[in-house]
Formats: C-alpha cells, structure tokens, sequence
C-alpha cells in the first residue's frame, strides 16, 4: 500500500473513531437526533481527501528523519508521533464537510458526490415522517444546524491533534493557520453569492479580476495552501519552508479550482457526482464565464446573461450554453491558464529546500488535481 493511500485509511479510521465518540453525546440528548449523526457518516465516507493529503505532504516535507534530504523514502520515521497529523488531517476533511453542506444550501444543489445533499436528505426525512410544515423549510434549517456541528467538530478533532504536539508553538502557529483558513473560505463564499448578483454594476474590465478573487479565497486557499501550511507548521517548518509551500500552494490552488469550474460547465455527471451544466443554472460567475463574455457578440453575450442563473434550464439551453462559452474560446484560455498556474506552482519546488521524498508526492498530487476529470 503507497503512503498516500495509508495515510488516508488512517484518516477514515480517524473520522469514524470520533463520529464513534460524539454519537452517544448526542443520542443522550434524544433519539430523534440520530440523522445528525447518520447523515454525519455519509458525508464523511469517501471522497477524494485531497485536503487530508495535501495536510499530510506539507507535513512530511518538513519532518525530520534519517534520509539523505531528511526524511525516509519509505515513510515517515519510525518514532515520530502520527496522531497530530491524522487528526489535523481528519480535521480537515471534516471542515471540507461542513462547506460543502452549506454550500449546497446556498445553491439549492439537489445531488453531492451522485447522491442527495444533506437539505435534500432532511427534506425527504420530512415527507417519509409525515411531519408537519413544509419539508423545503425544514430540509434547509436542519442542513444549516448540520453544518455548524460539522463545524464545531472539525475544531474539536484539530484541538485533540494539537494536544499531542510536543512543541507548543508548533500547535499555536497550525491553530493560527486553521483559523484564517476559516475566515478566508467564509469570505471567499461571500464574495462567490455576491458575484452571482452583483456582476451588472460592476465595470467590464474588473470582471475577469473579480472572478480570480473569487477562487483565490472561496476555494484555492483552503482547498490546497492551508492544508499545506497546517501539516508544515505541526512539523515545526522554518519561515523560508512555509513561505516555499504557500508560493506552491496557491497557484496550484488556482489551478485546482480552475479545472472545478470547467467540470461544473462540461463535466460528466456519472464522473462529477452533479448534474451536467450544474454552474450554468447556479449562475455562477466565474473565470471561465468572465472571460467567455469578452470574446462574445451582443447576441450571445446577451443569451448567456439572460439565462445564466436560471434554475429551470432546459437540456437544450444548457447544450446551447456550453457550445457558446465553448465558442467563445474560453474553455482553451482556462486550459492555458491551469497548464500556466500549474507550471509556476511546480517550479517553486526546483528550489524549495523540502524533502525531495515529499516533493516527488506533491509534484504527483498536483498533476492530478489540475488535470482530473472529477
């Protein structure tokens, strides 16, 4: 079994234990709060635990040990302590979670990971329960509470990692970390509903820069360099090796987040886990819409403007959609711009002094997440 592939059993087995842990918490409480926890479960199962990993690979890439560069080939040393960062990875994944289920919320997505979302799990609760109300209503209250626990653990698991750490300042710089983590995804989703609304008063030539900022904070940060720069810091990494895996971090972040908008538009649904053009009836804004709008004529500007954001597309007008943008040249412009940031992330570590061990893993991690077609 690869290290990567260990390190994210460990995870599961990580995330199961404490799930193990908080269900008798909240069973004493009463018995009607068992699809906390259950839909908790299904959440938390699978996935491609790309936070965890790069978590972990920002911390092997510090880690002392008995190798030529450091560290070992074959694994991490032998009598360094996993638990911290299984749990800060586990942590993690947790928090990914909780985005995740209010980010449904917020864009009224019907399916995650090729099943129901968590409001739309509760709303089907409602209709099986015969409960009073309106299941729409309760679905969304109940995925909101669903999400501020995933929250709320998310911190526990990291502070039960952080606990472990011999060095106390290694523990205060990766709580530091985690916390702006938190504040920048929360803005970076602000800035996302509000380009969604706000792009007509907003002058042409900002669009595109509005787009980057964007992905940079809802999703390029917390989806790659802070993973990265929690795991370094519990390892204890120097200022010089933190700053190495930020300038990596982000462009690759970029790149990953760009790769997510082109599948959002043309992504295959059996792969993605969404509906096919799921960005076109959110109405999402971004680099790629952005930069389809400056190639465009009136005509088919004002088509994808007038039917962008409508919830009740049809096949047909998603079809006619994607062939515009695809028309536009703008799907080959992001495809340049994620071969452009993935190359200027790899190249920071030609000269990053990291454990070339964990280089040749972060160089593999970052081909797949700018390439991937899921």
């Amino acid at each position: 079994m690869s290290e990567s592939n260990h390190l994210i059993d460990l995870v599961q087995s990580r995330i199961d234990e404490f799930l193990f842990t908080r269900a008798p918490i909240v069973s004493l409480i009463s018995s009607d709060l068992t699809p906390l926890v259950a839909f908790s479960r299904q959440f938390l199962s699978g996935g491609k635990r790309f936070r965890a990993l790069f978590c972990y690979w920002g911390w092997r890439s510090v880690t002392p040990g008995g190798g030529s560069d450091g560290v070992p080939t074959a694994g991490p040393p032998h009598d360094v302590d996993l638990a911290p960062i299984v749990s800060a990875a586990a942590a993690l994944e947790i928090f990914h979670a909780a985005a995740l289920v209010h980010d449904d919320i917020i864009d009224n997505s019907d399916t995650r990971r090729g099943a129901a979302s968590a409001h739309r799990l509760f709303e089907n609760l409602h209709r099986s329960e015969n409960w009073a109300g309106g299941p729409v209503e309760f679905g969304r209250a109940s995925a909101i509470l669903l999400g501020d626990l995933l929250l709320g653990w998310s911190d526990e698991l990291l502070d039960e990692g952080l606990a472990g750490l011999r060095d106390p300042s290694a523990a205060r710089f990766a709580r530091r970390e985690f916390n702006l983590m938190r504040t920048e995804v929360t803005a970076g989703q602000y800035l996302d509903i509000l380009e969604e609304r706000a792009w007509r008063t907003s002058r042409e030539d900002e669009l595109l820069e509005r787009a980057m900022r964007v992905i940079e904070f809802k999703s390029a940060r917390y989806s790659v360099l802070a993973p990265l720069v929690i795991g370094a810091a519990l390892a204890g990494g120097t200022p010089e090796q933190l700053e190495s895996l930020r300038r990596f971090g982000l462009p690759l972040g970029l790149a990953y987040q760009l790769r997510d908008d082109l599948l959002g538009v043309f992504g295959d649904s059996s792969l993605t886990g969404k509906p096919s053009g799921d960005d076109l009836r959110e109405g999402k804004r971004t680099v790629l819409v952005a930069l389809a709008r400056e190639n465009l004529d009136g005509g088919s500007r004002r088509f994808l403007d007038d039917n962008l954001g409508d919830p009740n597309l049809t096949a047909h007008q998603i079809e006619k959609l994607q062939g515009i943008i695809a028309g536009s040249g703008a799907v080959d412009r992001v495809e340049a711009l994620i071969t452009h940031q993935l190359a200027e992330a790899t190249a920071v570590l030609d000269a990053a002094l990291l454990a070339d061990s964990a280089m040749s893993e972060l160089r593999m991690l970052a081909e797949k997440v700018a390439r991937r077609a899921f």
